[in-house]
């Protein structure tokens, strides 16, 4: 069977070529919620996962029998060099379990996007062991992992921005750009539904991706990463370039995520405190590559941790979940 090349973001996978490249186009697709006409009809999964934004029922092969104790990452003495010898990383150990909810903070250069693109598979450590979804990096296919890790990073190729937000949604359940329509069926399409609702977008429902604001796009994105029902889920400064409102949309949102699914893992990376979601938990704060101080929130967010990581004398403050840091001359005196 011919087989050809599908592309998302920086994922490769072979598919079988079970349609001409005619099929593949957004104008081809169906009225949501409706099934497909033609020859080919849906294959729908073995089980209805439509009812939860991630399940136990996940019809993806599981990378391992994982239980609530195991680790989701597992990162011993990590270190990450560029062939000029540059180090990015250095000794880096860290694990992360389900239903954590992880804030990944340093400066500009810390080396933050590079640990997450290895706690998604998407990069090998130069020395050192990792262990994603309980499988060590170097002795897995990796191809196997990614259904089970959700990775939003909004630099990333985006998808047709003709597509409708449904369909930009649909496509997440195939890890491809453009919609296989043959695959999808009724538990899809209900799952899609659904996922738009937890992430608030669903009045955009029929609209173009390209017309949707940043913030929108960014809650389209993250619903497209939640429809393998993964165990982890990634994101890399998903508030980059939102105004105040599209910010705490998008924070609202995941904190309704955390909600619905409290065995779902997360790590944000962000340069900023008022970034965090309200469920932030954990935090690893990172300089130079190096690891400064990792564990619950309230050990690690505090003046002393967080000055020293950004170079800086802040002061922090948590009101209401959400945390600020504030350097001491902005503070008005009591």
């Amino acid at each position: 069977m011919n087989r050809r090349i599908l592309v998302f973001a920086e994922k490769i996978s072979l598919v079988p070529d079970l349609r001409s490249p005619a099929r593949t186009c957004a104008r081809s697709a169906p009225k949501f919620g409706q099934g497909e006409a033609g020859p080919h009809p849906p294959r729908p999964l073995s089980c209805d996962y439509a009812g939860r934004v991630t399940s136990a029922t996940n019809p993806l092969p599981r990378a391992s029998d994982l239980t609530d104790r195991t680790d989701l990452l597992a990162l011993s003495g990590v270190r990450v060099w560029t062939p000029e010898g540059t180090v990015l990383l250095d000794g880096i150990d860290w694990q992360v379990r389900p239903g954590e909810h992880w804030a990944l903070l340093g400066p500009n250069g810390a080396g933050k996007s590079t640990l997450l693109r290895i706690a998604g598979g998407l990069r090998h450590p130069s020395a050192g062991t990792v262990d994603v979804l309980g499988r060590r990096l170097g002795r897995v296919d990796v191809r196997t992992l990614w259904p089970l890790i959700g990775f939003v990073n909004p630099s990333l190729r985006p998808p047709p921005l003709d597509l409708a937000v449904e369909d930009v949604v649909l496509t997440g359940a195939t890890g491809t750009i453009q919609p296989l329509w043959e695959s999808y069926g009724p538990p899809e399409r209900r799952r899609v539904a659904r996922l738009l609702e937890v992430m608030g977008v669903d009045r955009l429902v029929g609209r173009e991706f390209g017309t949707c604001s940043d913030g929108e796009r960014g809650r389209v994105l993250i619903a497209r990463a939640l429809m393998p029902a993964p165990r982890l889920l990634l994101l890399d400064e998903p508030t980059a370039g939102l105004d105040m409102a599209g910010r705490e949309d998008l924070l609202a949102a995941l904190a309704q995520l955390a909600g619905e699914e409290p065995d779902l893992a997360s790590v944000v990376v962000s340069h900023h405190l008022e970034d965090l979601p309200v469920t932030t938990d954990h935090a690893l704060l990172l300089d130079g590559g190096r690891v400064v101080a990792s564990g619950a929130a309230d050990d690690v967010l505090t003046d002393d941790v967080v000055s020293r990581c950004f170079g800086i004398a802040v002061r922090i403050h948590r009101t209401g979940g959400r945390w600020t840091a504030v350097h001491p001359a902005e503070v008005p005196s009591r």
